[in-house]
């Protein structure tokens, strides 16, 4: 069991409306005792499926701002940021479908269960067939401004730390070669 899959699940679990657990312990008790140890992989498929795209588009999406916005490929923390930003703002938007049905599939929210003949929602493909009967189209996007907002300022601060720290042991590497 992957303590990841564990935490998605009951963090997603106890953040709902009216969560039945008062304590992280209840809640991996009760989940384990009446769906049993699958519940915790249950979206583990879509986890991955989902941080691939992401981490594409993400990649992808920085290095074409960086083509424009710093082209000399200076050490630049303005251009870092707004990359940054933009980047995980763009690769939030375009994966959330995927995360809409990782949280259904750790939550097995009532609502979609009740539209669902077997009771317990498994798969990625049986999870976007109830996200559309419950809410169509619309439904896929459910949270994508929440998730845009979250993913702008740590990508962008992810990429500006990183950066810097390129910038200072390349600045270091060249001072030593020039010193030799």
């Amino acid at each position: 069991m992957t303590t990841v899959g564990i935490i998605f699940l009951v963090k997603q679990r106890m953040q709902m409306y009216n969560s039945p657990y008062q304590r992280v312990t209840d809640c991996v008790r009760t989940v384990w005792r009446n769906e049993g140890v699958g519940a915790f992989y249950r979206s583990y498929t879509t986890q991955l499926t989902m941080n691939i795209p992401f981490q594409a588009i993400h990649f992808m999406t920085y290095e074409f701002l960086q083509e424009h916005l710093n082209p000399h490929r200076q050490y630049n923390p303005g251009s870092h940021v707004v990359s940054g930003a933009c980047a995980g703002a763009v690769a939030a938007a375009a994966t959330t479908p995927l995360d809409v049905c990782k949280t259904l599939l750790n939550t097995q929210e009532s609502l979609a269960l009740s539209s669902n003949i077997s009771g317990h929602i498994t798969g990625m493909a049986n999870a976007f067939r109830t996200v559309y009967q419950v809410g169509g189209v619309t439904a896929y996007f459910r949270g994508v401004q929440a998730r845009v907002i979250y993913q702008m300022p740590s990508t962008a601060i992810a990429w500006s730390v990183y950066e810097f720290f390129k910038y200072i042991l390349t600045k270091r590497q060249e001072e030593r070669r020039a010193g030799k």
